[in-house]
């Protein structure tokens, strides 16, 4: 009863695209957040710098990194996406924030493959900049 309660509250619109895009790409971007965070929480000396179990997480983001682009074809533009316009009108900077989000990615597993913890915060600060800055420009405030 309690979970009907809740569901009926949602306003948000059900991802009603055959493909389901959009709960694909937020699917992809929740992975995003569970793999980095613990990262972050190293970077901001939260959580003790484990070398072995970093390293994993850097490559298990990297794994990631290149997924959720193809689901912004031009017909995922629907609720309850928060994508902004500006994915479909300004490709070329949504590529370059792809772009840009990837190749930080990888300078942080290049980073964790090393012993320089100064580097690998750097680096974890760099990734999260990256996401911040794309989320700037081409996210609502509530989603993906």
């Amino acid at each position: 009863m309690a979970a009907f309660a809740l569901t009926a509250c949602n306003d948000e619109a059900k991802d009603t695209h055959p493909d389901k895009l959009v709960t694909q790409r937020r699917a992809v971007f929740k992975q995003f957040t569970r793999t980095l965070e613990p990262m972050g929480l190293v970077a901001r000396d939260r959580k003790d710098y484990n070398p072995r179990e970093f390293n994993v997480s850097a490559l298990a983001l990297q794994k990631i990194a290149n997924q959720p682009w193809p689901l912004f074809t031009p017909d995922s533009n629907y609720p309850p996406t928060h994508a902004k316009p500006e994915v479909w009108l300004k490709a070329a900077a949504f590529k370059t924030a792809q772009d840009d989000y990837r190749t930080s990615v990888d300078l942080l597993v290049t980073a964790a493959q090393g012993d320089d913890l100064t580097l690998i915060k750097m680096r974890v600060n760099e990734v999260q900049k990256s996401c911040k800055s794309c989320h700037d420009q081409f996210r609502n405030d509530a989603g993906s």
